[in-house]
């Protein structure tokens, strides 16, 4: 019978991975449910993020759990019979027998994770635990987790380039246009990877080869036009801070629900008491008028904030550029 904390001999990630494997046997946790995260893990059982990414993965490599993007890691689907519990004492596999390590496998897993549980729960011990590795290998292929930031940014922004979508034949030619296949094309990369908006400020450029291919494009959409060189780069720095700018927020948001568990809407709901105190002060006249004028309350979508924060900014920058 497996021991709902395990052994107590086993090591702490054992007896996370005894835990949640017998809350899933017991029917606690269903097909879909979301298992608590590394953060979650780390601050409940006292133990390191690397404990805990490492109790995780070993409950992937059992088939019990799975991780979706922007939700977490959940119970899988089709939920296997727990598997036995492990031998305690399990000795580290020798450097010949480790599975084939590369740094593109290190990157792909850096963003597997990060992509399910947030850029807080990324370290080095962590990718190697899920590439069932010795700690200490990644290092001989990326120095540090900054530098393995870096690589993951690269590699993300390379995913999808603005002239992807179209033949050489088919490209915009209007400025306008091209812009607006630039910024979606960007505004889609930050939606698959919300952690790329953080990590690093609009002070401090990320000189990426494949995040240059972006300004490339960006820029040769405003050139030609007369602008003087800093008035062409202002304008391609404010475009791209509108797409940066709205993007913090899905990480930010997805932050806020692993720490309080409560989605946007029940945060809301749970602020109600709140916010009609503030409608019913008399204080904001405007604010009470246009809030009550909401049919089914304010929906937030950042899709619609972008298209309209992009409509507005070209239009406004039309006599500039066009002047």
């Amino acid at each position: 019978m497996t021991q709902t904390t395990g052994a107590a001999g086993d090591p702490p990630y054992l007896r996370i991975v005894a835990t949640i494997r017998q809350r899933i046997a017991d029917g606690e946790l269903a097909p879909g449910d979301r298992v608590p995260s590394t953060r979650q893990i780390a601050a409940q059982w006292g133990v390191a993020l690397a404990t805990a990414t490492k109790a995780l993965t070993t409950l992937r490599l059992e088939g019990l759990v799975e991780a979706r993007p922007r939700i977490g890691t959940v119970v899988a689907g089709s939920t296997p019979a727990p598997a036995a519990a492990p031998a305690r004492k399990r000795p580290s596999p020798a450097p010949d027998t480790e599975p084939e390590l590369t740094l593109d496998r290190i990157v792909r897993a850096a963003v597997e994770i990060a992509d399910a549980e947030g850029l807080a729960a990324l370290s080095m011990r962590g990718v190697a635990a899920r590439l069932g590795v010795a700690a200490m290998s990644t290092y001989r292929y990326v120095p540090s987790k900054e530098d393995l930031v870096l690589l993951m940014a690269d590699a993300a922004f390379g995913e999808a380039r603005p002239a992807d979508a179209h033949d050489d034949a088919d490209v915009p030619e209007h400025w306008r246009a091209r812009i607006e296949v630039g910024a979606r094309t960007l505004w889609g990369l930050y939606r698959k990877h919300p952690w790329l908006a953080r990590i690093s400020p609009l002070t401090r450029p990320l000189l990426l080869p494949n995040l240059l291919v972006h300004g490339e494009w960006m820029l040769s959409a405003l050139d030609g036009h007369g602008l003087d060189p800093t008035t062409l780069f202002d304008i391609h720095v404010l475009l791209y801070s509108h797409v940066q700018g709205l993007a913090v927020h899905l990480e930010l948001e997805a932050d806020a629900e692993a720490a309080t568990g409560q989605s946007e809407d029940q945060w809301m709901d749970s602020r109600a008491p709140v916010l009609q105190e503030l409608v019913d002060s008399g204080r904001f006249p405007t604010f009470a008028k246009v809030v009550g004028s909401f049919e089914d309350g304010y929906d937030l979508r950042l899709d619609a904030l972008f298209d309209l924060g992009l409509g507005a900014l070209l239009d406004g920058l039309a006599p500039v550029i066009e002047g």
